[in-house]
């Protein structure tokens, strides 16, 4: 588990005017009912398990599970019907904090295959020596079908921003998260780090 790097509201606050676009992503601008801060779950709806998990973008630890892990998890647990897996964007600087942005202003069956490409490529286009990580953060956006004007308008969003560092927040003291990925089992955290798929299951198998 990596330790959290907290975002300031002031930097939320302080990005540029928010633009409005057509296209497949929304437009900018947040509501109480906004289908971009709606839950993001995928497996059996009828599954008695339910596991969330917390995760930055720029975490590479997140990225370590994402890549290592979860496919096991999601052919033996999800795809299975044992159980419904929830995403939480929980956010530590601001280009992870942009890329959870782009990815829920998606259409939804295209999040988790957005943050799985992110994931898998994230040395070269979050940490890659030299460039500016924002500019290849946008070109991986190219490749969703995210134009370059609807990246800047997702990016300068002040309203979902604000919603989305609102969201981060209200976790982190609702649950006391101090790191990513944290993981929930039925609404049950365990000490224990799920960092194999084993360790996984049999924390499956406590919330049963």
């Amino acid at each position: 588990m990596t330790r959290i790097l907290k975002i300031s509201r002031r930097a939320v606050l302080t990005s540029a005017p928010a633009l409005a676009i057509a296209g497949t992503t929304h437009a900018a601008g947040t509501t109480p009912t906004d289908p971009r801060m709606s839950p993001r779950i995928i497996g059996n709806p009828d599954a008695k398990i339910l596991v969330q998990e917390w995760f930055s973008l720029t975490c590479t630890h997140c990225a370590h599970f994402s890549t290592s892990e979860f496919p096991e998890v999601k052919a033996k647990l999800i795809d299975t019907g044992k159980i419904r897996y929830q995403f939480h964007d929980f956010c530590g600087d601001q280009v992870g904090l942009t890329a959870a942005m782009v990815a829920r202003s998606l259409p939804e069956e295209r999040y988790v295959p957005y943050i799985e490409a992110l994931f898998s490529s994230q040395m070269q286009w979050a940490f890659a020596a030299g460039g500016d990580p924002m500019q290849r953060l946008q070109q991986m956006s190219a490749l969703a079908g995210v134009s370059a004007a609807q990246f800047e308008t997702i990016r300068n969003d002040k309203a979902f921003a604000e919603a989305m560092f609102n969201q981060v927040q209200k976790d982190a003291d609702m649950y006391k998260i101090e790191g990513t990925p944290y993981f929930r089992f039925n609404d049950t955290h365990y000490d224990q780090d799920p960092e194999t798929y084993q360790k996984f299951a049999d924390l499956v198998s406590k919330a049963s």
